[in-house]
């Protein structure tokens, strides 16, 4: 039977992907971090759109793809149960909004209803720090 060769060199190849992306080193985050929440406080009622500014203490913003020490970049969760896998790039999804560019604000559409929003800090090759830098959970309830 000839498909058992590319069967076994199917699965080597999938194996290999892993093995790679499980080797991604994890950037030190630095003593103290903190992210938070500048603008939309916790609790609090908006519009359909809405700003969104991010803080971040003991550490700077830089975008993604950039080696600099004790930087990273922005990563907005939103209705999210589960945190994201902490050693592995996060997924650019509409649930993992991603600020790459060295952003610290952005205007949020979201459907009225009850939403929460969290902040995760990823560093130049979008992995979160270790430990991770994230923020309190806020729930905003959207009109």
């Amino acid at each position: 039977m000839r498909t058992l060769p590319y069967l076994s060199l199917a699965t080597l190849l999938v194996g290999t992907s892993a093995t790679v992306l499980a080797a991604i080193p994890r950037t030190p985050a630095p003593e103290g971090a903190q992210v938070y929440f500048i603008e939309t406080e916790d609790g609090a009622t908006v519009g359909q759109t809405f700003t969104v500014k991010f803080g971040l203490k003991g550490m700077g913003v830089a975008p993604a793809g950039v080696d600099a020490p004790a930087t990273g970049h922005h990563h907005l969760l939103i209705d999210l149960n589960d945190e994201p896998a902490m050693d592995m790039p996060l997924p650019m999804t509409d649930n993992i909004r991603h600020f790459g560019k060295g952003q610290t604000e952005t205007q949020l559409t979201l459907p009225p209803g009850k939403h929460s929003l969290q902040l995760l800090v990823g560093d130049k090759n979008h992995v979160p720090l270790d430990p991770p830098v994230i923020s309190e959970k806020i729930t905003v309830i959207v009109q």
